[in-house]
């Protein structure tokens, strides 16, 4: 996987080479209806003009609702009507819900064909597209249907990146800035804080892509189903799950309520005996990122009563992801006396 990592951050020239390897029967490129007008018509004369296989773009409506279990229909129906066989290769282009949909599709179609992750943001290069979580929503919730479905490859074009929002790139970055988190050399921290000044120049990111790829990837091959080690990744979530429900889900992204998320969790660790100085080094990493670390006008009392509902809590207790003297540690009680102080010196600090 790191082989394909490396060769798909060199350029656009390599991809015909990776087809090549799979040697697919026909090529489906599945993207959502807004993402095909930007990218899919050029993408797939770029492909065409590159393989010797019949090759379909499939549209479906895009963002959470169109995720949904009733988008899948007509999809496995084109598919179908295009010939579709278990040699058949599937391209998921475009961000996490293209990932996850497409994922899906290729996981349940014909009971598995191979597929190929194209994101075209930098949250779902570093973070969905690595791991194997493929879902649809239903009417009762998201990712409720859903597998563990590995993609033979996964292939970015730094490109893709340039149109990238502001608050799109603060999403991915927040994701960087995690696993840089927990390696735990602080190697991979160093450097992406050497590269924060330039870090969306194409020769400084790629290199920092690849390394937080590896990062995660490190993680899902020791728990792959999430049964211990991977719950780390949801270092800053609970406050970042309290934060999306607090604000209906509409105010903030998920990469923005996890920024902040982060820096609760790290001031909670430093209560939890975390080294002040490593905590000061990863709060630091965030500055420089710019990432946003305030409390968006929050009372922790507030966010309490929401993160009630996080599926970490056990009998009762809020759990927390927390950096201890001991180590990582995965499912930390914490009081709500020790959230409220931890709120406040957020707010204090940032906001």
């Amino acid at each position: 996987m790191a082989r394909d990592f490396e060769r798909s951050l060199s350029g656009d020239v390599h991809l015909p080479a990776l087809v090549s390897e799979l040697r697919p029967s026909r090529i489906f490129i599945v993207t959502e209806e807004s993402l095909s007008k930007q990218f899919g018509a050029a993408f797939q004369e770029f492909l065409g003009s590159a393989v010797d296989c019949p090759l379909e773009l499939i549209t479906f409506p895009g963002g959470e609702k169109g995720k949904h279990l009733d988008s899948l229909g007509p999809v496995f129906n084109r598919l179908i009507d295009g010939g579709v066989d278990r040699r058949s290769l599937l391209m998921a282009l475009g961000g996490g819900v293209v990932g996850d949909f497409a994922g899906f599709v290729a996981a349940t179609i014909l009971r598995g064909i191979p597929f190929v992750q194209i994101p075209t943001t930098l949250l779902s290069m570093v973070d969905s597209s690595v791991g194997g979580k493929v879902a649809v929503n239903t009417g009762k919730g998201k990712n409720m249907v859903g597998a563990f479905y590995h993609p033979s490859a996964v292939w970015c074009n730094l490109g893709s990146l340039q149109s990238l929002p502001d608050d799109e790139w603060a999403c991915g970055l927040a994701e960087m800035a995690k696993h840089a988190m927990l390696e735990s050399s602080g190697q991979v921290r160093q450097r992406l804080m050497d590269s924060a000044n330039s870090i969306k120049e194409p020769e400084t990111l790629a290199p920092r892509i690849l390394e937080s790829m590896s990062v995660k990837a490190f993680v899902v091959a020791r728990d792959e189903k999430e049964s211990g080690l991977r719950a780390c990744l949801n270092l800053g979530h609970t406050t970042a799950h309290g934060i999306e429900s607090l604000s209906d889900y509409s105010r903030f992204s998920h990469g923005q309520a996890v920024s902040r998320g982060l820096v609760t969790a790290l001031l909670l660790s430093g209560y939890h005996g975390f080294s002040r100085d490593e905590l000061q080094k990863n709060l630091v990493l965030m500055e420089q990122l710019n990432l946003p670390m305030d409390t968006a006008g929050f009372e922790s009392e507030q966010l309490w009563q929401h993160m009630k509902f996080d599926k970490k809590n056990v009998g009762g207790e809020i759990r927390f992801v927390l950096m201890t003297e001991n180590g990582l540690e995965l499912s930390v009680p914490v009081q709500e006396s020790e959230f409220e102080k931890a709120w406040k010196e957020q707010k204090e600090r940032y906001g």
